[in-house]
């Protein structure tokens, strides 16, 4: 029997924002009635980063998003607005909001695995290209050229400048070396932070790499350029991996005078191998087990004190997306985890479960009149059975409580089974499965 002890009369902290993810809906369109809008809306997801937007054609495609798709000649008139072309971002843009989501927005290019390389060279003038992003900013926070006065607090430069070795022959993000790239996000930074310090300017969403990270810093410790958040990436199998790589993550920013800045992980999926585990990884992010991991991330993450927001890759029509079906766009499996920790979220407040199985994970919330909890198991292992999960509760009550359990298909069904005897839910799970419990304060 495993464990899990919960007083929902102590509150430990605030819920983060775990169910943030990569890119917005996608939206019905003229004949094709196809489309996610309303169940996006329903998972009320609160920010969408837009890397690799450019890649669905829905969003917009190679006319969205990207600087080089927004200000395609580089040496046009920075001031003019006719210089700029936002009618597809615009639009992409508006849609998020339309349905709940606010945009963060990565300044840059998607990555680029073409033989030939278009948006990744380090630009020819930094300064300039500091300035084609401040007017893109102006444009969707402050009117400028027809735009809009949106609340678009983040503002990210970049991507996974570490992904690629200086002298590999096939970099797929940043073409330049790390010194560039340090001049670059010092150029950058510093530009759009004294133009706009009420946002969040930040980067550099590093793929992989803590060695470059350090290396990173090393070379802009004497400017200490601005840097409200630092982003990173992480794919793998183990949720306490994640949470540990964000640990160290967060403890090298403090080490360099940046222990105020927002660590995000704003790029994460199951990923066993990138060669030849890969099919097996996709056809796990798509299914009950890739489900049950997103969940257990969003757990694990949660009551780490170093990560303060994660965002899912991806919802963006691709291999990558667990939520929702690439051809008929309805819920998958790993839809529920969000709209679980929607309404985890919706209470605020943290209340702390103590768990003595390493493959169990939970989040529970509070306010003054609900309790709510996820309860998730989630085991690498494909033989591992089912298990006994008995739940100790204290400050709630759950005698009337609302369970509702993953059921074969992954969908949620509300469970009638007996639920709450003498402050004790006692559950029988599957392996890979999710349970959400409501009660009264």
């Amino acid at each position: 029997m495993s464990n899990i002890n919960v007083d929902f009369s102590k509150v430990s902290g605030k819920i983060k924002v775990m169910h943030a993810v990569n890119n917005g809906p996608h939206v019905t369109r003229g004949d094709q009635k196809r489309g996610n809008q309303d169940y996006y809306k329903a998972a009320r997801i609160p920010y969408a980063r837009t890397h690799d937007a450019a890649f669905h054609a829905q969003y917009g495609g190679e006319h969205s998003v990207d600087i080089q798709a927004i200000f395609p000649d580089f040496d046009a008139d920075v001031n003019d607005q006719n210089s700029y072309d936002f009618a597809c971002t615009d639009k992409y843009i508006a849609e998020m909001f339309e349905f709940g989501t606010k945009p963060f927005y990565r300044l840059g290019s998607k990555i680029e695995h073409y033989i030939k390389k278009y948006g990744t060279f380090p630009p020819k003038d930094y300064h300039k290209w500091a300035e084609i992003c401040e007017h893109i900013i102006m444009h969707y926070t402050e009117g400028w050229a027809d735009g809009f006065n949106y609340d678009m607090e983040y503002w990210e430069i970049w991507n996974e400048p570490d992904l690629d070795p200086d002298d590999s022959p096939n970099k797929r993000c940043w073409q330049g070396t790390e010194e560039e790239f340090a001049r670059f996000y010092t150029v950058a930074s510093t530009y759009l932070k004294n133009r706009f310090p009420h946002l969040k300017i930040g980067g550099p969403a590093i793929a992989w790499n803590e060695d470059w990270l350090e290396r990173f810093f090393e070379r802009i410790k004497d400017a200490h350029p601005p840097m409200d958040f630092l982003s990173w990436h992480w794919y793998g199998v183990e949720p306490r991996k994640m949470s540990k790589k964000g640990t160290r993550i967060a403890n090298i920013a403090k080490r360099y005078g940046y222990g105020d800045a927002e660590i995000i992980l704003n790029e994460w999926n199951y990923v066993r191998g990138w060669a030849d585990e890969f099919v097996y990884s996709i056809e796990t992010i798509i299914g009950m087990k890739g489900a049950a991991f997103t969940s257990a991330c969003m757990a694990e993450a949660q009551k780490n004190p170093d990560i303060d927001m994660l965002m899912y890759y991806d919802t963006r029509p691709c291999a990558m997306n667990g939520m929702f079906d690439f051809y008929t766009m309805r819920p998958l499996k790993g839809y529920y985890p969000f709209l679980i920790f929607s309404n985890i979220y919706e209470l605020k407040n943290q209340v702390k479960a103590k768990i003595d199985d390493k493959e169990i994970y939970a989040v529970c919330s509070k306010n003054e009149e609900y309790a709510r909890m996820t309860v998730t198991y989630y085991s690498e292992n494909d033989n591992a059975s089912a298990k006994f999960v008995a739940i100790n509760t204290k400050g709630a009550d759950f005698s009337n409580a609302r369970i509702f359990v993953t059921d074969i298909n992954g969908t949620m069904v509300e469970n009638l089974i007996d639920k709450f005897i003498d402050g004790k839910i006692t559950l029988r799970l599957e392996r890979n499965s999710i349970v959400y419990i409501e009660g009264k304060i």
